[in-house]
């Protein structure tokens, strides 16, 4: 296994920048550039000099012994000062060990998920936290690293083992007289284990939704105020605004931070009948990204201007009436131009979205809902087969067995070679 090693913190300029080093070799590339291997555990101050003894820092240093470290090696960190001369100073040290070399991109992960440090799913929950941009992603990227998901998938795994056992047990035994009939107790735990794995697949759609975020989507006929309102939710000019309609003809798209949720604001083309092939154009996406959005807010001129027939409104949707400013009760209405009704709509998103964001689990991606979803047909044939007769047990306890592989798939434990190259290709150099 080949020592590596990186720059872990960020580049450029900094107080303190670190320095990692993996593998076999740490202990030796310590000693080379310290005159010795600090206590484990312990930050000790040392100077840092070349092979020539000239100093080329004083800096913190820590050794992480083998089973002990983040990536289940021998690992030595140096706490250096941040400046571009100095990291590349030490960089150029160790590249000249022999058996030292630079790191890949998440290569330090990919060694703790080798070396059982991690699990697959703990490792997806790292590359959340590091790409969280708010507090519901941290959240729930915390839960995913600390371990939850490889916790849970454990006590199905065990009770599936369980359950396949038993069934073994009466097959093993088929000649002689087995004293009690496990039938009710593998019943018993293939309804527990499918309960909680339907409950924890109906969420994922919800926790991928606060991992990449919201889309919430503004509609209305042409002049309603659309654009002005994206602009006061978003605190800037990011889209144009004037009197001429059809002036939007793409969809615009803001992305920002809503009671800790995040969201992609889009104002879209006015919706009406044109002549205007590119406004057109325009008008078909956004009817397409409507329907795909997650919430939409529809301003209308007045209540009896119908809603565009081609949307229909679905549960959580909000219907206001546009320039609120322009009435004499804006109750029920909303204007970016002076700001009215606009911390009440803001409110009521928040409100939505987050009900719809408590019913997550601690799945959050496509990949573990199919790796779920895998296990319960696996869970609900085994039970038909059950149902068929004594004679079909022995093909009962294959698809438990099936069951239990697609659980191994969900931690990463089988069957993941495909999908670790996209994975960590998301990590930077020094993770």
């Amino acid at each position: 296994m080949d020592t590596i090693f990186a720059l872990a913190s960020a580049p450029g300029k900094s107080g303190v920048a670190v320095i990692r080093v993996s593998g076999p070799l740490s202990k030796r590339a310590c000693i080379d550039l310290t005159g010795g291997l600090p206590e484990p555990r312990v930050a000790s101050l040392r100077l840092i000099k070349d092979r020539k003894d000239q100093r080329l820092d004083e800096g913190l240093v820590l050794w992480f012994p083998q089973k002990q470290s983040f990536t289940g090696e021998d690992v030595v960190e140096f706490q250096i000062h941040g400046s571009s001369a100095v990291v590349s100073a030490i960089l150029r040290e160790l590249s000249g060990i022999e058996g030292l070399r630079g790191a890949e991109p998440g290569e330090f992960t990919r060694r703790a998920l080798e070396n059982g440090r991690l699990d697959l799913a703990q490792v997806e929950g790292l590359a959340d936290l590091i790409e969280a941009e708010t507090e519901a992603q941290r959240r729930q990227a915390l839960r995913v690293l600390s371990g939850d998901l490889g916790k849970r998938a454990d006590t199905w795994r065990q009770d599936l083992i369980r359950a396949a056992a038993l069934l073994e047990a009466t097959i093993d035994f088929a000649d002689e007289d087995v004293p009690v009939d496990v039938r009710p107790e593998v019943t018993d735990l293939l309804g527990r284990t499918r309960m909680a794995l339907f409950k924890e697949a109906k969420g994922v759609e919800s926790a991928e939704r606060v991992r990449t975020g919201f889309e919430v989507a503004i509609l209305g006929a042409p002049n309603t105020g659309k654009s002005t309102l994206l602009n006061t939710l978003a605190g800037r000019d990011a889209a144009i605004t004037s009197e001429i309609a059809g002036t939007t003809r793409d969809v615009i798209e803001v992305r920002m931070d809503l009671g800790g949720l995040p969201v992609t604001l889009l104002d879209t083309a006015g919706l009406r009948e044109t002549e205007d092939k590119v406004e057109n154009i325009g008008i078909t996406r956004a009817r397409d990204r409507a329907n795909l959005a997650d919430l939409r807010v529809f301003l209308r001129e007045s209540e009896q201007v119908e809603l565009p027939r081609e949307i229909e409104i679905r549960d959580g949707d909000i219907v206001l009436l546009a320039k609120a400013d322009l009435r004499g009760n804006s109750s029920g209405g909303v204007s970016g131009l002076t700001g009215e009704g606009v911390d009440d709509l803001v409110s009521r998103i928040s409100n939505t979205l987050a009900e719809r964001a408590g019913l997550t689990g601690i799945a959050t991606r496509e990949r573990h809902r199919v790796a779920i979803e895998k296990t319960i047909a696996a869970l609900d044939e085994a039970a038909r087969q059950l149902e068929l007769g004594e004679d079909r047990t022995d093909i009962a306890g294959e698809e438990l067995r099936s069951g239990v592989r697609a659980l191994d798939a969900l931690v990463g434990r089988v069957d993941v070679e495909n999908i670790l190259d996209e994975i960590f290709s998301s990590f930077c150099i020094g993770k």
